[in-house]
């Protein structure tokens, strides 16, 4: 068949993570309830940072970027499936896969480049300290920020706009949730070899890069802890990472799971649960992550919980 979109295309079908009739309310419920915490946890994470001058810093800047991109990415997937299983349908049209596709696949970049962006902001402040604030300036943060998203944007759109030129089956069943490009892309009726190249040879650049920008970052810090005399010097020094590091563990360990299973055809339901657990559970457990382990953010909530009897009691 040769390439071009199939103009009869209308409709994708979206086999969701169960087909059992019985399995669905319990599904919507599960996803519900996880998508609320993510959007509610995010949310305050963000709130208290921009309510706090003391947490005006270039670490708290990019986390409240962070949480924001959390909550797009989550929002890009889990409201069309709960809307799917509540109105027992399946399709998702055509145009709005791609855009599905593109949001998602600019999102998941986002969350990849800021986590590496976090680690450098860690190195310096570890291995130059005196420096810190001459070196993470607020023009740098949020240039550092505004190239992600510009980069990120014209990379999903690349992918997205490749997809365009495949043919497709009409209503083509997709075995996820959601419109994940791999699957896209290995369902085509026409030749995929470019798009598979490109996509591969994207995710290598794209992911590899960022992630070998923190394992450098990561390098550069134990090697300058390892320098501090202190036990407790290197405790209060390491402590400043862990909640960084638990989170590019989940985010990449995850991801890693879905890109080295999207090339075999027999493992759609292994691929969907590492899916589930990259778009899904890694926002969701964000919040708590760098709540729990973070005296500042957890101090900063505190106040924002009291904010409103204090109020009271001075009105």
């Amino acid at each position: 068949m040769e390439s071009g979109n199939d103009t009869r295309i209308s409709l994708f079908l979206l086999l969701g993570l169960s087909e059992e009739e019985e399995l669905q309310p319990l599904i919507f419920g599960l996803f519900l309830s996880m998508y609320l915490i993510t959007v509610f946890g995010n949310l305050l994470i963000i709130l208290a940072i921009s309510s706090d001058h003391h947490l005006h810093t270039p670490m708290y800047f990019f986390l409240s970027n962070l949480s924001f991109v959390d909550i797009c990415f989550t929002s890009t997937t889990i409201p069309k499936m709960l809307w799917n299983i509540q109105t027992q349908r399946k399709g998702i049209t055509y145009e709005g896969c791609i855009t599905q596709m593109y949001f998602h696949i600019l999102f998941a970049g986002l969350d990849d480049i800021l986590l590496s962006v976090m680690a450098y902001d860690r190195y310096v402040a570890i291995c130059h300290p005196l420096h810190y604030t001459v070196i993470m300036s607020p023009r740098l943060c949020g240039l550092l920020v505004l190239v992600s998203w510009v980069l990120f944007a014209f990379y999903s759109l690349l992918l997205s706009l490749m997809v365009l030129r495949l043919s497709f089956c009409p209503e083509m069943q997709i075995p996820h949730f959601f419109c994940e490009l791999s699957q896209v892309v290995q369902l085509a009726s026409s030749d995929n070899f470019l798009n598979n190249i490109v996509m591969y040879f994207a995710a290598v650049l794209v992911g590899g890069g960022p992630f070998a920008g923190i394992l450098y970052s990561y390098s550069k810090i134990v090697s300058c802890i390892c320098k501090i005399t202190s036990a407790q010097g290197k405790c209060k020094a390491f402590s400043t990472c862990v909640s960084h590091l638990v989170v590019v563990f989940l985010f990449y360990f995850t991801a890693l799971g879905v890109y080295l299973s999207s090339g075999d055809t027999h493992s759609s339901h292994s691929r969907t649960i590492s899916s589930v657990m990259y778009t899904v559970v890694t926002p969701l457990l964000n919040p708590f992550i760098y709540s729990m382990r973070n005296r500042d953010i957890k101090q900063s909530l505190k106040r924002l919980y009291l904010m409103p009897s204090i109020k009271d009691q001075l009105y």
